[in-house]
């Protein structure tokens, strides 16, 4: 799961609620946990520094988000560092990814003494592409081959869902079993193609996840001497392996959708995550945002229950017409409790400069309004980079970019978190010490806060003292 440095309240929800997977909260910083009423918590801060001949990721808290400066020297808590900071439930995980291998997670507190504190565990996760979380347990999801036991005739593996549950309270973790068959992701939407789940948002029992399809796998490819292949699409059929990372693909393969202009979400009924109900759109494109093998979520809880399934149309970087979408940037919803969109749509491109750019990823900003991180040219131009934000307000159908952010952003975090109406963010800036940003999600306007002397801040959150 590669990040760049842009990332995630985690998963901010509202009806777990929407300070879960985030660490944001609308009136009083809280997590939760076990310590929820506890008062004299810290904000805590990822951050990477440099030494004399290497770089170090420490863990440092402070008391404010809106003004001082943090030192990193003789400071904090070191660390292995992480993919993916996810502050849930006053705990703190740090999810690594490492490409086609295990990684390497364990998670942390804020000790009764005001220190970062490692917990007792730590253990292996498989391979994961996105994440989400579901009551106590943060859940890590990708889509892999099943069970040899599932093999067609032609020895080919079916795609499945692989499903990793870290229960934060008991520091547990369990993976979901593939031999029965019922996680097949292979033919998930009725068209053929097999799914990756891109985000997993809790809203009530529910579970929403945006279903991203992938092509037809070897599996698919071959079922009932080619069923699945479009006509006039025979030769997008990979005749020989290639490819890497995560643009890597099998002889046998029909690698990328056929389908660029339809949108799908799994709605499950719990976090067993078996038998979906499944959500159609054909007004946005999938619903995700991309950085390589990393699927963004981009479905989101508003305080309401209402979902929000926004698409960065990233399927216009395709390079064949066949597989690229023609349909903008843009924003559908699901009802609360629903499993289906209602009419509700808005062209979030057509707002944006030029009225040609999209954006890599967002976050509920509290209510129902949502940060975007938005890309400073289109797809169709070479070198466009994520560098800039924008507040979408879903009531009044809006995109306002956000104003006063300083001169050369190089990236921004991977967490947000919202509190009184404002919702902050990490941003790091070319030969200048990150901060932490303060954007008034009313006037979109930004406001420099708590500086550290790092290379970057790589995500925060808020947590309360543990035992």
């Amino acid at each position: 799961m590669t990040f760049n440095k842009s990332l995630i309240r985690m998963m901010a929800v509202t009806a777990i609620p929407a300070a879960a997977l985030c660490s944001c909260s609308d009136d009083e910083p809280a997590n939760g946990g076990e310590n929820a009423g506890v008062t004299n918590g810290k904000y805590v801060f990822a951050t990477q520094t440099q030494g004399s001949n290497s770089t170090a990721n420490v863990l440092v808290t402070g008391e404010s988000l809106d003004n001082g400066t943090i030192t990193t020297v003789d400071n904090g808590l070191t660390n292995d560092g992480a993919t993916q900071w996810v502050f849930y439930k006053n705990f703190l995980y740090a999810l690594t990814y490492n490409q086609g291998n295990a990684g390497t997670t364990r998670s942390y507190i804020l000790g009764e003494d005001g220190e970062m504190k490692a917990r007792d565990i730590e253990y292996n996760i498989t391979r994961f592409s996105s994440y989400g979380a579901y009551d106590n347990d943060i859940i890590t999801m990708s889509t892999g081959d099943g069970p040899a036991s599932l093999a067609d005739s032609h020895g080919y593996l079916p795609k499945t869902l692989l499903i990793t549950y870290l229960d934060v309270i008991n520091e547990t973790t369990r993976t979901n079993n593939t031999s029965t068959g019922e996680y097949s992701m292979e033919n998930l939407l009725g068209n053929g193609e097999y799914v990756t789940l891109a985000g997993a948002e809790q809203s009530g029992s529910k579970l929403y996840c945006g279903a991203i399809p992938m092509g037809l796998s070897q599996y698919g490819s071959a079922y009932e001497n080619g069923k699945w292949i479009l006509p006039g699409n025979e030769d997008l059929v990979h005749k020989e392996s290639g490819g890497t990372g995560g643009g890597s693909y099998k002889a046998g393969e029909l690698a990328g959708t056929q389908y660029p202009n339809d949108c799908w979400v799994a709605v499950y009924a719990n976090e067993q995550m078996t038998k979906p109900a499944i959500a159609h759109t054909d007004k946005i494109s999938s619903p995700c945002g991309r950085f390589r093998s990393q699927y963004y979520q981009t479905v989101w809880a508003a305080e309401n229950g209402d979902i929000y399934v926004f698409s960065s149309s990233y399927a216009k970087t395709q390079s064949d017409d066949r597989q690229k979408t023609t349909l903008p940037a843009g924003v559908c919803r699901i009802p609360a409790g629903s499993t289906d969109f209602d009419d509700y749509y808005c062209n979030i491109e057509a707002q944006s400069t030029n009225g040609n750019r999209s954006f890599m990823r967002c976050w509920p900003a509290g209510g129902n309004r949502f940060l975007l991180i938005m890309y400073d040219a289109s797809f169709s131009e070479k070198g466009f980079a994520a560098t800039e934000l924008a507040i979408f307000d879903a009531d009044t159908k809006k995109l306002t970019y956000v104003s006063n952010l300083p001169a050369g952003v190089s990236s921004f975090g991977k967490t947000v978190y919202t509190q009184n109406g404002k919702v902050y963010i990490p941003v790091n800036v070319e030969n200048e010490d990150p901060a932490i940003y303060a954007i008034d999600t009313a006037t979109a306007k930004a406001t420099r806060g708590v500086s550290i002397d790092a290379i970057d801040i790589n995500g925060f959150g808020y947590l309360t003292p543990q035992k």
